[in-house]
């Protein structure tokens, strides 16, 4: 079976790097599927879920903040703004965060910038979300 390389990486460091035989990932205008020998493609993205199946129908999932992928016919980067392993992230800290942006848009924290507000609800509500589905994998 044809494969892809795929590096996942952050400020942090690398946070992934090995074959696959399909990439999914959050780009601007909607979630993205990549196959090996996909045409060549830089996108945005936005915060969501990376998943990479491997060749043996395995999957390992990454949650992202926004970035930038490129696309290449073997190989696909993922420059995450920051990034977690699935399994590091939290449901409560990311209702906790959901909810503190919530109340920032509603104006409860005195002055806001609202763009800012904004991203920030974006980014918890994908966490959110993303700790949610890992939780119903495990349970």
């Amino acid at each position: 079976m044809a494969t892809i390389h795929v590096d996942i990486v952050s400020a942090e460091g690398e946070i992934f790097a090995g074959e696959a035989a399909m990439v999914f990932a959050p780009a601007k205008m909607g979630e993205i599927g990549i196959a090996p020998r996909h045409a060549p493609l830089l996108t945005d993205l936005k915060p969501g879920e990376v998943r990479v199946e491997d060749a043996d129908g395995g999957e390992r999932t990454f949650y992202i903040t926004g970035g930038v992928l490129e696309i290449q016919p073997h190989l696909v980067t993922v420059l995450a703004d920051s990034a977690l392993h699935a399994n590091q992230l939290d449901e409560d800290v990311a209702l906790a965060a959901r909810e503190r942006a919530r109340e920032a848009l509603e104006g409860r924290h005195g002055e806001i910038d609202l763009a800012q507000a904004q991203a920030e609800l974006v980014e918890a509500e994908a966490r959110y979300r993303a700790a949610q589905k890992l939780r119903g994998r495990r349970g």
